[in-house]
């Protein structure tokens, strides 16, 4: 039988909803549970998902030490940290999304390529409990809405919404419209962002949003640099914090995202457009091969005690 634009739900609606009272998250490591925090300071309840029991209550306990951090530099008081955790709910059971507003699929894996399939199951799960007019969004970074959106019923639903680092300081969302994403979906979205305080940076469809395709190629010519022996890793990133405003210098960035996570992004876009400037330094594949991922694995491109950075893990001698 001929397939129709009906059996893409082109024509269909999403009828527009009130205010948004409580967003899911599939996926609360590193980036998910601060999702999970934001969304929870501004008064929004927020369950969120993970594999096992034990894993929830470590991420519950990851994110009130996280807090008490906050509190500790006159961030919030704790009144406000009990309020916080308040609103927040774990589980691994998909079925406890039932009653989201918008659910936020922020998965991590490990493994190399794209992790489409994976994120396609979640997405299949997460729709399975929810009802027709529950927003299903990613946080994906080089992958295409629309071939996540393509194990849904209600295709127009998914969009993309990727939220940036370093989240207490960057107040914009990557919002990304899909060719099936309809306009009340994305209105929805909108309407989330600035409930939470955030600006919406709206996207068409790419494999690779504007602030990732940009990092990602800052951060291999910072490898450039240092392996020609022009500058240190400190120097490097000092002149770029100081030269272009960054809150952060490309080589700060890239331990606190994950090396691994880098590694993946660039790949991804490579394969994709098959151009050099996406093509990983082998710096940087050094390091992954050593599991030295970042601030999260205590080395990258600089040592770490307790998150801190206390020393340069690589000196620009060694390539000279």
């Amino acid at each position: 039988m001929a397939e129709t634009l009906s059996d893409f739900s082109l024509g269909k609606k999403i009828q527009p909803k009130g205010m948004i009272q409580k967003v899911g998250i599939v996926g609360c490591g590193t980036v998910g549970q601060e999702i999970t925090r934001v969304v929870s300071e501004y008064g929004i309840d927020v369950i969120f998902i993970d594999i096992n029991d034990e894993r929830v209550e470590e991420i519950k306990h990851e994110i009130a030490a996280k807090l008490d951090n906050i509190i500790s530099n006159w961030g919030m008081t704790p009144g406000d940290k009990r309020s916080i955790l308040s609103r927040i709910q774990g589980s691994s059971n998909f079925q406890d999304l039932h009653d989201c507003d918008v659910v936020i699929e922020a998965i991590h894996s490990s493994r190399r390529g794209t992790s489409l399939e994976t994120r396609k199951e979640v997405f299949k799960q997460i729709e399975a409990v929810v009802s027709t007019d529950t927003i299903i969004a990613s946080n994906t970074a080089t992958l295409m809405i629309s071939d996540l959106a393509t194990i849904l019923k209600h295709p127009e639903r998914a969009i993309g919404m990727h939220f940036m680092q370093p989240f207490d300081k960057t107040e914009i969302i990557e919002v990304v419209k899909a060719i099936f994403t309809s306009e009340e979906s994305f209105k929805q979205a909108e309407k989330f962002a600035t409930m939470i305080g955030r600006k919406v940076i709206k996207l068409n469809e790419s494999p690779g949003n504007v602030s990732t395709r940009m990092m990602v190629t800052v951060i291999n010519e910072a490898c450039d640099i240092l392996m020609e022996g022009v500058a240190s890793i400190k120097d490097i990133d000092e002149a770029m914090r100081q030269a272009s405003g960054y809150h952060f210098g490309p080589f700060e960035m890239a331990d606190r995202i994950g090396l691994d996570k880098v590694l993946k992004y660039m790949e991804n876009l490579y394969a994709e457009f098959g151009d050099n400037k996406y093509k990983a330094s082998p710096l940087i594949k050094r390091l992954v091969r050593a599991n030295h991922t970042g601030r999260m694995s205590g080395k990258g491109f600089y040592n770490y005690i307790e998150g801190n950075p206390v020393s340069q893990s690589i000196s620009f001698t060694e390539f000279n």
